[in-house]
């Protein structure tokens, strides 16, 4: 009997967890988002999670015919997509650990941190990184000492960076004093977009207890340039990455990178699934990389100066404060990584009356449904992150975002007008949809 080869709509959902798992009646995940493309939805939700573009899907279907009908090998196929994302740094003798998510890449780097004295982990809260990350470190074997520290006051506002810093260093010097090894978790981009705890911070640690100390970068969310991924690595940071997030490719594919002073384990499985999802998202990536550096910044810095000044003027709409994004001492040069691409922004009845967290949910929900105002364009924004409390309401906050496959959408003719107007038209439905939360229709 001829066995049934899986479609790549079934492999691009396989070999995740209940995360990625389809929803019968709506047939999305749990981040919103289908195993094939949409090219009608309007799609903002890259700190989240994004809908195969077209391009993506025709790259994973085409390797996933290559690979089943004998054209391509497994091993030279992965070998490519290493090479790919290698490129940038192949002079600094890194090595990549393919990863199914990004807190499977948190996983892999507390195993290669971990020595003969027992695990602390410092990282930032769990609010502002990923939900499983925590739970994750947890279930490794030796297991760790978890200590996480807050981003945000409890109403929302950014902590100060010094006292961010303080926190994340006494953690640290406390666990060395002890004799303990250190996996200090620092985060360049969290969900809003924050750099935590300071790279001054971190570099400072690491130079103190070279010994003890093991730093992974969480830049998960890939919105960092090529100066800012060499920098990190020189340093001997491991930099965890991900194709699901700014390069908008499918979820779960990720990369653990690895500097040379730790020794390359072989542990990789021949997860097919896997290298469809990288295949689609570097589609994105090379594409992005195609086009000048001041035409990248053109568009952010457009593109920012017209969300800002809508989320600002609206009263519906309060932008969350995110912290300008900085990386020095560890690099100097002005790169499209200093410009922010996520947008996040409470929802408001009146001014004194915020959306609960549960009614932000509802509006994020209803955004992606096709026969509600504004113009019925269906919209996928950033879930909701929780961020404190506001006139004693517990308040999350939505987050409209820039991608790699919108900026490199916007490079077409009339693109760029095209993707601030369709910025307005989400942002249009959304408070549409605030202002019609209590009408039994929706």
């Amino acid at each position: 009997m001829l066995k049934v080869r899986p479609t790549t709509e079934e492999l691009l959902v396989s070999e995740g967890d209940a995360r990625i798992s389809l929803d019968p009646l709506s047939g999305q995940n749990k981040y919103g988002c289908q195993p094939h493309p949409d090219p009608d939805l309007l799609d903002f939700a890259s700190s989240t999670a994004s809908v195969i573009s077209q391009a993506g899907y025709a790259a994973a279907d085409s390797l996933r015919e290559r690979l089943l009908n004998g054209k391509d090998s497994f091993e030279l196929a992965r070998q490519h997509i290493r090479m790919e994302l290698l490129s940038d740094v192949s002079d600094l003798g890194v090595h990549l650990a393919f990863a199914t998510s990004g807190t499977d890449a948190h996983f892999m780097a507390a195993r290669y941190a971990a020595r003969a004295e027992p695990l602390t982990v410092v990282m930032v809260e769990e609010a502002e990184t990923g939900s499983g990350v925590r739970a994750a470190l947890s279930s490794s074997s030796n297991q760790p000492v978890i200590n996480a520290v807050s981003l945000r006051a409890v109403d929302g506002m950014p902590r100060p960076s010094e006292d961010i810093d303080a926190d994340v260093s006494a953690l640290v010097q406390a666990a060395v004093a002890l004799g303990r090894h250190v996996l200090l978790i620092m985060v360049d981009q969290s969900k809003t977009g924050m750099i935590a705890p300071s790279v001054s911070c971190v570099m400072q640690l690491h130079q103190l207890h070279p010994d003890h100390v093991a730093v992974l970068v969480d830049a998960c969310q890939f919105r960092i340039a090529k100066p800012a991924l060499r920098a990190y690595l020189k340093q001997g940071f491991m930099v965890a990455i991900t194709g699901s997030k700014f390069l908008a490719g499918p979820s779960f594919s990720a990369a653990l990178l690895l500097p040379v002073q730790f020794e390359q384990r072989r542990e990789e499985r021949n997860d097919l699934s896997l290298l469809l999802r990288w295949e689609a998202a570097l589609v994105e990536y090379r594409r992005f990389r195609e086009w000048p550096q001041s035409r990248v910044m053109d568009v952010m810095e457009n593109f920012a100066q017209a969300v800002q000044q809508r989320l600002a003027s609206d009263p519906r709409f309060e932008p969350l404060a995110v912290p300008p994004l900085n990386r020095r001492p560890l690099i100097n040069v002005q790169s499209w990584d200093h410009l922010p691409g996520i947008f996040p922004f409470l929802l408001y009845h009146t001014k004194d009356e915020p959306l609960t967290r549960e009614e932000t949910l509802r509006v994020y929900r209803l955004l992606q449904v096709s026969n509600m105002g504004a113009g019925a364009r269906r919209c996928h924004l950033g879930q909701p992150v929780a961020c404190g409390s506001r006139c004693g309401i517990a308040v999350s906050a939505l987050r409209l975002c820039l991608s790699a496959r919108l900026i490199s959408d916007s490079m077409l003719p009339g693109g760029m007008d095209r993707l601030i107007d369709d910025a307005m038209a989400a942002l249009d439905k959304t408070a549409w949809l605030v202002d019609r939360l209590g009408d039994n229709s929706l």
